[in-house]
């Protein structure tokens, strides 16, 4: 049986849930909801299992905060023997308006630390879904920001993007990411 690991970044903490630094967390939450599965604490992160159309895919929150995501993404790429080309990373973006996504197969870490860390450990060929979390703030206020959490109303607008990423996961594990992307960064 194929295997994937899908990551969704953030920080674990009450005090970080629902930041604009979690939409990974975010998604994959939902998309462990839908699949009716649950996590478990385990080495690096929270974990759960569950399988689409034949394919086993491992669902993974970092719990070493984001600085340190890479090395819970190259131990369980490592542990359960996943290549790179079978990991999609999913993480907030301050150059996306919120409501827009983007769809890569590889590239830079766009001076995000989460990435930018686990390109230090696996290099940077890996999927990565980036959700818009918007850049409203002012000079010096990026931390603020990215720690700050969602209003209801930027929740209304997350909502349809947290419901197309879980559509993407599966056609990501399903259809690929070339595939992938084509039908959904036109979107």
């Amino acid at each position: 049986m194929e295997k994937y690991l899908i990551v969704g970044l953030g920080n674990p903490g009450p005090e970080y849930h629902e930041t604009r630094h979690n939409a990974g967390w975010m998604v994959i939450d939902s998309f462990a909801a839908e699949q009716g599965v649950s996590f478990e604490d385990k080495r690096y992160g929270f974990v759960a299992e569950t399988s689409v159309k034949g394919r086993k895919l491992f669902l993974l929150k970092p719990t070493t905060y984001m600085n340190l995501s890479g090395n819970a993404v190259r131990y369980w790429l490592e542990k359960e023997n996943i290549p790179t080309e079978n990991l999609l990373v999913i993480v907030d973006d301050l150059a996306l308006p919120l409501g827009k996504m983007r769809l890569r197969g590889n590239g830079s870490n766009g001076g995000h630390n989460g990435l930018g860390h686990i390109q230090q450990l696996i290099g940077q060929q890996y999927a990565r879904l980036r959700m818009g979390i918007g850049n409203e703030f002012g000079k010096g206020q990026q931390v603020d920001w990215v720690l700050g959490k969602f209003s209801d109303e930027d929740k209304q607008t997350l909502q349809p993007c947290i419901d197309t990423a879980r559509e993407i996961i599966k056609s990501f594990v399903l259809a690929g990411i070339a595939r992938t992307m084509n039908q959904y960064n036109k979107k």
